[in-house]
């Protein structure tokens, strides 16, 4: 079992040949080394805050599981916080606050990585508002590009400016950084906007819930906004049959995409696009950034 060092923590690494992506031969050394590559843009989008993994220790195509709860046998340097779940119970989380702790998930094969909308600190204030953005039937991310251009917009007539990002399965999501806001507020203003657009556009949006109604439309789901929920974070990888990213993009990609290839971003794809173009969702963690949602 190979034995590293990484930022003063001792980590045994194990089945570092595991395939863990069969369609691609994708093996947890290449997870490990994409996480180990791309830390420095993706550490400042869930320092601080409870994570959820999606964990598939036999690969993909395997067993899978949310995990919650610390994993059994957690070092001590680990951080965690404590969550209140629905039921009352409190219990502890983990939060990936540096390299070590990232390396030490995904050789659990903690391969996805979702965070809240509010850091551990805080928990009744929400400093994230997320619309997620899924394509129903007969519709593909390019149709949620365009969604999301009028969300851009009618956002920003708000003062709201936003950043999008690949789902890393068949949609897009958009952040906005905001002060001063309640989870509560934030789902409801969420909500409200999903609301206005469908009104606006019910041909091609939908706000219910009901999948039915999703046929040719695409989805904005405001409800990530709960203070229960978790969205996946940027630049995580997903548990899809391919090992894709949920990647952080331009305005002017979402602007141009005419075919759903070409946002579709892979592990093998993203650490160039951060050195190319360093993180794209970077104004998302200035404070300057952050708005108050309107009165």
């Amino acid at each position: 079992m190979p034995i590293t060092e990484v930022e003063g923590r001792t980590l045994r690494l194990s089945h570092l040949d595991r395939v863990l992506w069969p369609a691609t031969g994708t093996t947890k050394a290449e997870l490990l080394h994409y996480y180990a590559t791309v830390a420095d843009a993706l550490l400042p989008h869930v320092r601080g805050r409870q994570v959820s993994f999606v964990r598939t220790p036999d690969g993909v195509e395997g067993q899978r599981f949310f995990q919650k709860r610390p994993p059994a046998g957690t070092p001590d340097w680990v951080t965690t916080a404590e969550t209140v779940r629905n039921s009352g119970e409190i219990m502890d989380q983990v939060q990936v606050n540096d390299l070590a702790t990232l390396i030490w998930a995904g050789n659990l094969a903690c391969v996805e990585i979702h965070t809240h909308q509010w850091k551990a600190a805080s928990p009744q204030s929400a400093d994230r508002l997320v619309l997620d953005l899924d394509p129903g039937p007969g519709r593909t991310v390019v149709d949620c590009c365009r969604v999301a251009l009028l969300l851009r917009d009618r956002l920003a007539e708000d003062g709201i400016v936003v950043w999008a990002k690949t789902s890393g399965s068949k949609g897009l999501h958009l952040l906005a950084a905001l002060r001063g806001a309640t989870p509560a507020a934030a789902g409801d203003y969420a909500r409200r906007i999903a609301r206005e657009l469908e009104a606006r556009h019910p041909d091609t949006v939908i706000s219910r819930m009901t999948r039915a109604d999703r046929a040719d439309r695409v989805f904005i789901d405001w409800s990530q906004n709960s203070a229960r929920k978790t969205t996946a974070a940027p630049y995580t990888v997903r548990a899809r049959q391919t090992p894709t990213v949920s990647a952080p993009l331009s305005w002017r990609e979402v602007a141009s995409a005419r075919r759903p290839a070409q946002l579709e971003f892979t592990l093998a794809d993203v650490p160039d696009r951060v050195r190319r173009g360093g993180d794209l969702m970077a104004g998302l963690l200035d404070p300057a950034a952050a708005s108050p949602l309107p009165g």
